[in-house]
């Protein structure tokens, strides 16, 4: 570990601080970014740590260059990353897409805010969660974590690093306002006990070397300055980077980039139970709403109602194969977001008609309070 990190101990910081040292402790050297809340102490603190640990910081024009910045450092060998809020991360759209078509890894930090549009921009909302999965076009995949503590911000940003090295893919960190600027205990353990995981380097010379090579699931990455000649581009292409319109490279080409995620999505998928095991209403929410959804659960369990809540640490992929053991057994669901219903659609994708699946929507700008989710469970607990 290089100088300048932060050193073992327990910290009492803010949600986007932890992030930025959860970062640089990943290897992240490099962060370019345009001022939004409520994302900003998160470059503010960037801009003065980076350098500290022999790092790179740009305030780019926009959103749109600061995510093309991250995505030539990292073609370039470099762990980079940047931190946006809704208006933001619309902008940066098209360019999650090219990173998944040209398997760049990039890490972006999402501080959700109330939408749409310009919206609350400095009240919280959780309306981002669809897009995180498909605001690009065509077929790929992310993976996107959901902290609901600055612990958490720090220790899934170090796993967003290592999950976009390991499958060369764009990840999300798809936090939202109160924990990105909520300060909380944060423990950091000895550096040598966190994982860091770096990019698979080719094993073969550089006249042998494909950068897209299909016979891999996840293609060794060779960057620029390797001695690898090395073809990057949005368009279709072959094992060579090549751009072609063949339907049996497209075929090949696209298969394999969701499968990367979809054929590993119980290594990566991240879930948390509490009080699940006789359950008949399991509680799903996540982010700062979880916690709110908590003490609501642990309310009812003392008026003795059957509940557990089951809070997903990833939304994509979202763990439905350990909810589905719940739902086998016959539990009602109740799934609690500060949005208009957008993970009530994924639960019900996975589980109509099996068992009866209820939501509770919120508008942004708050959260839902304890006893309003003790009401809403009252009222659609089964008798």
């Amino acid at each position: 570990m290089s100088q300048g990190l932060l050193k073992p101990g327990v910290y009492f910081m803010r949600g986007n601080h932890a992030c930025v040292e959860g970062a640089l402790i990943a290897g992240c050297r490099f962060f370019a970014g345009y001022p939004i809340t409520p994302s900003n102490e998160v470059s503010a603190l960037m801009s003065r740590r980076l350098p500290q640990v022999g790092g790179y910081f740009i305030q780019m024009e926009d959103e749109i260059g600061s995510i093309m910045a991250v995505l030539g450092a990292a073609n370039g060998g470099v762990k980079a990353m940047t931190a946006t809020s809704g208006p933001g991360f619309s902008l940066m759209m098209e360019s999650i897409g090219l990173a998944a078509m040209t398997e760049t890894p990039a890490v972006i930090v999402d501080v959700q805010r109330g939408g749409p549009s310009t919206g609350l921009p400095t009240l919280v909302g959780q309306g981002d969660l669809m897009q995180a999965k498909w605001g690009s076009h065509g077929d790929y995949e992310v993976v996107a974590y959901l902290p609901n503590s600055p612990q958490e911000m720090f220790d899934l940003t170090i796993k967003a690093f290592n999950t976009a090295w390991a499958y060369r893919i764009p990840v999300i960190v798809l936090a939202d306002q109160v924990v990105g600027q909520m300060i909380e205990k944060v423990v950091v353990p000895p550096h040598e006990e966190i994982e860091i995981v770096e990019r698979k380097r080719p094993e073969v010379p550089p006249d042998m070397f494909k950068p897209f090579d299909s016979k891999y699931l996840v293609p060794p990455m060779a960057v620029a300055g390797e001695g690898y000649r090395i073809h990057v581009t949005g368009l279709t292409h072959d094992d060579r980077g090549y751009p072609t319109t063949s339907h049996e490279v497209s075929q090949k080409l696209v298969s394999r980039l969701v499968r990367k995620v979809r054929e590993n999505e119980k290594l990566i998928g991240e879930w948390e139970e509490h009080q699940t095991d006789d359950a008949e209403l399991v509680v799903v929410a996540f982010g700062i709403t979880s916690r709110s959804a908590m003490r609501a659960v642990r309310e009812a369990k003392r008026e003795g109602l059957k509940v557990g809540l089951f809070r997903p640490k990833t939304a994509w992929p979202f763990p439905h194969w350990a909810l589905r053991k719940h739902v086998e057994r016959g539990a009602d669901i109740l799934v609690v977001e500060i949005n208009m219903g957008q993970m009530v659609r994924v639960v019900k994708e996975h589980f109509a008609n099996l068992v009866k699946i209820h939501s509770m929507t919120w508008a942004p700008g708050t959260v839902p309070p304890p006893e309003t989710i003790l009401a809403k469970i009252k009222e659609v607990y089964p008798r």
